[in-house]
């Protein structure tokens, strides 16, 4: 389809159970023992982390004063650009990226910068005009609603979970910062529609094999399945 918790539980004094009747519970002792198996277990993984950090950082020829300066104050702004890239890897994981849209650059500039491998024609600052100016800063979700749907279904999904769609030049900067991922599914922009030859097309990031490809799509024909749509949090 184109237009495609450790309640370590101790009592002191006298047993919880004095006087009742029946036999001494032992829930406490289990969830101690539960909870002491947890805190080694989460130690286990930490010095497991520690010791493939130090072997990566040696083996990129990191020196080993420089690996134990992390325990220092000295060691605090390492530490902060360590943890920037656990968060942004954790965003992307999620399906969350951080972005910044160039309005100063215009659609051409925007449409270069991405690299793409086939453009299509009627991707123009004619058919898609820009009035928006400066650098915004935006966070941008792909959004899998993992069923077909029209295009005025999907922008009701996105509004009533709090998102609008993504534009044109947003996907434009999302291409251009995470380009592999529409290897892994076609992307869609529903959020900038222009009318060609009487017909309202849209924007997706797709692959075709090795090449990404930057094309346009119909708005009103219906979306497959594996199509995700880009959305921005309102």
């Amino acid at each position: 389809m184109w237009y495609n918790r450790n309640s370590t539980t101790v009592s002191l004094g006298f047993p919880h159970w004095a006087g009742m009747r029946g036999k001494p519970s032992t829930e406490g002792i289990k969830m101690a023992r539960k909870d002491v198996s947890s805190i080694e277990s989460g130690m286990g993984a930490s010095a497991s982390i520690i010791h493939s950090l130090f072997q990566k950082a040696r083996k990129r020829g990191v020196p080993d004063g420089v690996i134990h300066s992390l325990s220092t104050p000295q060691g605090e702004g390492l530490l902060d650009k360590f943890v920037e890239i656990l968060a942004s890897a954790a965003n992307t994981l999620a399906g969350v990226y951080q972005l910044v849209v160039n309005y100063c650059m215009g659609l051409d500039e925007m449409i270069r910068a991405g690299k793409y491998d086939w453009i299509n024609s009627d991707i123009t600052s004619e058919n898609f005009p820009i009035t928006a100016h400066g650098k915004v800063e935006i966070v941008a979700e792909v959004i899998h609603l993992n069923r077909e749907v029209s295009s005025d279904e999907a922008i009701a999904e996105l509004e009533h979970i709090g998102y609008r769609p993504g534009t044109l030049p947003e996907l434009l900067a999302f291409g251009e910062k995470h380009p592999n991922v529409q290897r892994g599914f076609p992307i869609v922009a529903l959020g900038s529609v222009s009318r060609v030859e009487g017909g309202r097309l849209v924007a997706c990031l797709w692959s075709n094999g090795s090449k990404r490809k930057l094309n346009l799509h119909w708005f009103d024909n219906r979306w497959y399945a594996n199509y995700r749509f880009l959305a921005v949090r309102k």
